[in-house]
């Protein structure tokens, strides 16, 4: 099994996640998702990463999510991490996943319990990952909280480390104040990666990260890196340019191409050449039109 310092490793600088690509009939497109982890991993990605919300899982049969996380830890054959994903198992599920994850090449297993009708505590929440890290290290995604509050994120992350359970990364959603104390309180013990944006990490920098979920390493990984680079160097100017320049306005400009922000990065993979822009009914895709505008805006841009 993977240890904290080489999960830690592979999930230091920007880090992408596979947004699992769709025919337009809604099928999954293995040809795309082939195309889009090779040039993840030549743009420099040391870990292929799959979450219940990027990579679609929690619109996935089990059967799909099974054959998805095959495909891709083969594919990977070794070039970088493999971080597998699950939604909303309960722990019999979540062991059973995590066996077969690790029997067929990931490295970690990201957990996303189910908490209906605020119905787990931190001890349960912490058992769940100890019996899953018997089989496979586990990622914790701190989206679990979000709906609780951050005093029941800070409760099960202390439960967590105190039991010592095979947790080796923590991947955190709610950001703000809760992100700084997580850096804080759980550095030592896993390796921590910023969701979100590049403004996210900026935030936890500080306080102890080790790298960012990255979409511009999915298209545009200059940007990425030169970002990094900037961080690493020390140069805080330069990186809040890039966030401030580049990095905010691509979002801003993704959400006007139709209702969500998921259905525009769907389409830069389109303008991209790696994938088309589809998502499965009842989620909106955005329109040719839409497309054209995406792709004007990234050529003027130098982005494509």
């Amino acid at each position: 099994m993977k240890s904290v310092d080489e999960v830690r490793a592979g999930l230091t600088g920007p880090i992408p996640t596979m947004r699992t690509p769709f025919t337009r009939e809604g099928r999954i497109d293995y040809d795309a998702l082939g195309r889009m982890i090779d040039f993840d991993i030549e743009a420099g990605a040391k870990a292929i990463v799959l979450t219940a919300g990027d990579s679609h899982l929690i619109i996935m049969s089990d059967q799909e999510i099974a054959e998805v996380t095959k495909f891709t830890a083969e594919h990977v054959a070794g070039r970088a991490l493999v971080v597998a994903g699950d939604r909303n198992f309960d722990t019999k599920q979540a062991v059973a996943f995590g066996e077969y994850a690790a029997g067929v090449g990931a490295d970690v297993l990201m957990l996303m319990p189910p908490d209906w009708a605020a119905s787990t505590t931190p001890k349960l929440l912490a058992q769940h990952y100890a019996a899953v890290g018997k089989h496979i290290p586990v990622m914790m995604v701190t989206n679990v909280f979000i709906a609780r509050g951050p005093e029941h994120g800070y409760a099960t992350i202390r439960e967590v480390i105190a039991t010592k359970a095979n947790v080796v990364a923590v991947k955190d959603d709610m950001c703000g104040r809760f992100a700084r104390r997580l850096c804080l309180e759980a550095h030592d013990h896993m390796a921590i990666w910023a969701g979100g944006y590049k403004e996210e990490h900026v935030n936890m920098e500080p306080y102890g990260v080790d790298g960012y979920l990255s979409t511009f390493l999915t298209f545009a990984p200059k940007v990425a890196w030169d970002y990094w680079n900037a961080q690493t160097r020390g140069d805080r100017a330069e990186a809040m340019r890039i966030v401030t320049e580049i990095d905010i306005p691509l979002f801003d400009f993704v959400r006007t191409l139709g209702n969500d922000q998921d259905g525009g990065l769907h389409a830069i993979l389109e303008v991209k050449g790696l994938a088309e822009r589809w998502r499965p009914a009842p989620y909106a895709s955005v329109t040719d039109e839409a497309v054209e505008r995406l792709r004007g805006y990234l050529t003027e841009r130098g982005l494509v």
